[in-house]
């Protein structure tokens, strides 16, 4: 079984909002066992939206947007001119929609009277948090969706009304993904080493890369009517995997590294203390966004100007005037200083020029230093993340996280 997803609403397409809602939905169709092949979005104008649902193949089509009560919402007249059908009234869901309007002190207008009206043609899927009921209706061996553009409304529909309507029509076989996060190294480098496993994975296994600074995600997706056993060959397979990387991360768990990191550290107990420059803290907020972060993060100093450098930091200006602020000495120098402010087992520090325009450096834009100091050794690292500025500074966040995970 196939689906396609057709969003309604200029908003989504002038880019005034994400598309959350086929986001979700995909999911959902997955853990169904319904791959989606499609999604399209289209404007609230009637032509279009005509054109969308004439075009699908798609066994099942789920649309959403366009239910609500005002003059600008001509979904549900379009939906009834491409069906051949006629609008009829439902005492029953005015009555839901006065009752709604009661609880909450809100007045009854004929605009709200006009969402009791529904396709002939149509089942109602009963929105019990608006006033907008979802249809489904049934031509030519599909079946059309639809759903108010409100993602809690739209999200309650689907789950109970939708899914148990279609478990009860459908046998559909189980689509079994499992997604395990490798640090450390890129795309190409990964492919290379693990070619041998890729290409001796079963042939009933999917492999999916999906990259991101500092980690790869690898997702093996699997279909059949036996769960257990999906999920049995695909743990075979991780296992297997793990044996070609074994100097890499590998986490069947943990896909964000400041998690990783998280986790690392409060199983070692082990402090830390961050110098940021070039991260402006990033660092310590990315770790302080996952509760229990006080059990090893002991502070972070934002060392952003060369005078905080200096004066709190206890950078010496000699250093400075000699290497400039982004050099390893000087990231060696703030990592052990605010180690020792801090109290901490490890000191972290960042010094870059990140870019657009250099700063107090002429080191090429997009060069990041990190050093890492503990009581038994002193690490730096130099890296060239280039431009623009977003990318060099989201690497060398992530860089540190990865060195950290590896300490």
């Amino acid at each position: 079984m196939e689906s396609e997803i057709i969003n309604i609403g200029d908003e989504i397409l002038i880019g005034q909002i994400n598309n959350t809602n086929a986001q979700w939905l995909a999911k959902k169709l997955r853990e169904l066992g319904i791959e989606n092949k499609k999604i399209t979005v289209v404007s609230d104008k009637p032509s279009d939206i005509k054109e969308a649902l004439s075009n699908t193949k798609a066994g099942i089509v789920v649309v959403t947007g366009g239910l609500g009560p005002t003059l600008d919402d001509l979904t549900k007249q379009t939906i009834t001119e491409f069906f051949n059908d006629k609008l009829v009234f439902h005492p029953e869901i005015e009555a839901h929609i006065k009752r709604m309007f009661a609880k909450m002190n809100y007045p009854y207008t004929e605009n709200n009277k006009g969402q009791s009206y529904l396709p002939s043609k149509a089942l109602i899927l009963w929105n019990y948090y608006g006033t907008a009921p979802g249809m489904w209706i049934e031509k030519n061996n599909r079946i059309f969706i639809f759903l108010p553009g409100v993602p809690f409304e739209m999200k309650h529909i689907f789950e109970n009304e939708v899914i148990p309507k279609i478990k009860k029509k459908f046998n559909l076989p189980y689509l079994y993904h499992k997604t395990v996060t490798v640090f450390g190294i890129g795309e190409s480098l990964l492919a290379d080493r693990i070619k041998d496993w890729e290409n001796n994975l079963p042939n009933n296994i999917k492999l999916a890369y999906l990259p991101h600074p500092g980690r790869i995600r690898l997702r093996l997706s699997a279909k059949g009517q036996d769960l257990d056993y999906l999920k049995k060959i695909i743990d075979e397979q991780i296992q297997k995997l793990k044996n070609y990387i074994p100097d890499l991360t590998i986490s069947e768990q943990v896909e964000d590294l400041a998690l990783a990191v998280h986790q690392k550290l409060s199983e070692s107990s082990k402090t830390i203390a961050f110098a940021e420059s070039c991260t402006g803290g990033l660092l310590v907020s990315g770790l302080t966004q996952i509760p229990g972060a006080s059990k090893f993060l002991m502070g972070g100093i934002v060392a952003y100007h060369t005078d905080v450098k200096i004066k709190t930091l206890k950078v010496d200006t000699e250093l400075i005037k000699k290497y400039s602020v982004v050099h390893e000495k000087i990231a060696l120098s703030m990592a052990e200083n605010v180690r020792k402010i801090m109290m901490a087992d490890i000191g972290v520090a960042t010094t870059g020029n990140a870019g657009p325009t250099k700063g107090d450096s002429d080191v090429e834009l997009g060069t990041c230093i990190i050093a890492i100091v503990t009581a038994q050794k002193k690490q730096f690292y130099r890296f060239k993340f280039g431009q623009p500025r977003e990318k060099a500074v989201k690497k060398t966040v992530s860089k540190v996280y990865e060195l950290i995970i590896n300490l």
